[in-house]
């Protein structure tokens, strides 16, 4: 796959519960109009290698044509994407639901939830 033919792009952490269940969320709200990738598929290592930068795995990734948005600044762009009158057909990957950290705990909530505050990165393409 190449990685201009599948924007607009989220990329998030697909080993764990909390990233799995907001990608849901999400695919749900933008109708597939996303491609949905996870860090650890074999899509997602390309993307990283490629676009992003070694800070790539402390956040979601939301990718246009001209920026890669992390963390914080990618939510505004995200949430405009969900909602536009532009459709397209996009794929989403495989979602892998191993959850090998006690990723279902008030702990992990809280730590997800401020990393997501606390993590922000532009990168342009």
């Amino acid at each position: 796959m190449e990685i201009k033919e599948n924007i607009p792009i989220v990329v998030f952490d697909n080993q764990c519960y909390l990233c799995v269940k907001f990608a849901r969320f999400v695919d749900f709200f933008s109708r597939g109009k996303m491609t949905m990738v996870g860090h650890y598929s074999d899509f997602g290592t390309k993307i990283r290698n490629e676009i992003l930068d070694e800070s790539a795995l402390e956040m979601f990734w939301f990718i246009d044509k001209k920026i890669a948005y992390g963390g914080r600044a990618a939510l505004f762009p995200l949430i405009k994407s969900m909602f536009s009158k532009e459709i397209k057909n996009s794929s989403t990957m495989k979602i892998d639901e191993n959850c090998n950290r006690d990723c279902k705990t008030a702990k992990a909530v809280f730590l997800r939830s401020s990393s997501l505050l606390t993590n922000s990165r532009k990168i342009d393409l």
